[in-house]
């Protein structure tokens, strides 16, 4: 017999199931609540609602686990690389070698973006934010490269294109908004390598590919390629819904990312660390962090999730030290940082409020001794987050149960009134 909640109203009793998930979690499901009772549920930030059945990724917050696919996230890191991971997320299983060859040749076939798109980044002011730019550049890429019939092939095609393009777009934004001249991506060089040399290479001090910093890229992608139903990933489905393109969706899940609650959280954390370091004043923010009172919240510490220590925060402030002791950099912010991490570890009201270190706490950090400028931070969260947000639009879009996203709400304005002439108003 199904497992069930039995809900008492006006007298009447109501028999809810209970839905239980592979990993043992368990929801009630309130789908003929409203047909059944006339009630609907509130739950503001839809913090303890499910939206949707999912096999990509899981997490517990309480126990620090975060899988992909069901291979934890910390293998995935140490052994993998992020164009597999990729491959793992959007389509379900570790690629083979022929599988992997032939994801790499379909990367390398649509890594150029078309010419045209240049006039659009020369239009943009120089101020403009790149996060900004994306999301419109990606909603442009509808209008150059128009999407296919949902053919598996075909399929395959727009989803590559996304991936290779992306990473393509982000380096071009960086290297126009300098002045400097675009340098177009190499076959001869793997996914994160050609990024880097994009981005660095110039025809004045030609770009050194370094296997660490490859690395280190690596992780920082893969660390960020999932992570269930987030603030983008939400919103990747909700406008996917509708039934889309690609495209669009992908789009909204950039400006969603762009937030500084979510995407742009590393860029505040480099921010706030650069403030301390140059003032003196970790007491005091520390101060701010624990009143109840200041709306500041200190970055990097603590996630909507997560009650323990963020497992991709270990892996990613393992890589910083790693880094740069590698490249021999003495990074004042990695001094800050430590110092950070030490009190508040031992803080009481960090402990009683579960505010651990999160992914962006060290990840600025790394992005840093990459050398890529603060500015750009939550372009690379994107680049990262892109086979996720696909992975969870083509698994919508596969959903037999498939619906239109779209929320009640409990009503709080005032009540029926007439229309008041303009002459009988109030002056």
């Amino acid at each position: 017999m199904t497992d069930h909640v039995i809900l008492t109203y006006a007298g009447n009793h109501y028999r809810l199931p209970v839905v239980t998930g592979s990993a043992g979690e368990q929801a009630i499901d309130i789908s003929r609540l409203r047909a059944e009772t006339g009630l609907i549920t509130l739950d503001a930030g839809f913090a303890n609602t499910g939206s949707c059945r999912s096999a990509i990724s899981y997490l517990d917050g309480e126990k620090g686990i975060l899988r992909y696919r069901g291979i934890p996230v910390e293998q995935l890191a140490e052994c993998s690389t992020f164009k597999e991971t990729a491959y793992l997320l959007i389509n379900g299983e570790l690629p083979s070698q022929k599988a992997l060859t032939r994801f790499s040749v379909l990367l390398n076939d649509h890594s150029l973006v078309h010419e045209d798109m240049k006039i659009f980044y020369q239009s943009f002011p120089r101020s403009s934010h790149p996060m900004g730019i994306l999301s419109a550049m990606v909603n442009a890429l509808r209008s150059f490269y128009p999407e296919l019939q949902r053919l598996e092939e075909e399929i395959d095609i727009t989803v590559t294109r996304l991936l290779s393009k992306v990473r393509t777009m982000a380096a071009m934004s960086y290297k126009i908004s300098r002045g400097h001249t675009v340098v177009y991506p190499r076959p001869d060089l793997t996914y994160c390598a050609n990024f880097l040399n994009m981005m660095f290479d110039s025809p004045v001090r030609p770009f050194e590919i370094d296997p660490d910093v490859v690395k280190a890229l690596n992780v920082f992608l893969i660390l960020h390629a999932d992570h269930e139903q987030n603030c983008s990933t939400a919103a990747v489905r909700v406008v996917g819904s509708a039934r889309v393109n690609l495209y669009t969706a992908i789009s909204a899940g950039i400006a969603a990312l762009w937030g500084p609650l979510h995407g742009g959280a590393n860029q505040a954390v480099i921010e706030t660390l650069s403030e301390v370091a140059q003032s003196g004043t970790l007491d005091r923010v520390l101060a701010r962090a624990r009143d109840p009172k200041d709306p500041f919240r200190l970055p990097g510490f603590g996630h909507r999730i997560y009650r323990t220590y963020d497992p991709r925060a270990r892996i990613m402030k393992r890589m910083a030290h790693v880094l740069l002791d590698k490249l021999r950099i003495s990074d004042p912010l990695l001094d800050v940082a430590r110092r950070l991490e030490e009190i508040a570890l031992k803080d009481a009201y960090f402990i009683d409020h579960h505010l651990y270190p999160n992914v962006d706490f060290y990840s600025g950090i790394v992005l840093r001794a990459i050398g890529i400028p603060t500015n750009m931070f939550t372009v690379m969260f994107a680049i990262g987050r892109l086979p996720g947000w696909i992975a969870q639009w083509k698994e919508s879009m596969d959903d037999p149960d498939w619906k239109l996203c779209r929320p009640r709400q409990v009503y709080t304005g005032p009540n029926e009134r007439p229309y008041v002439p303009i002459e009988d108003r109030p002056s």
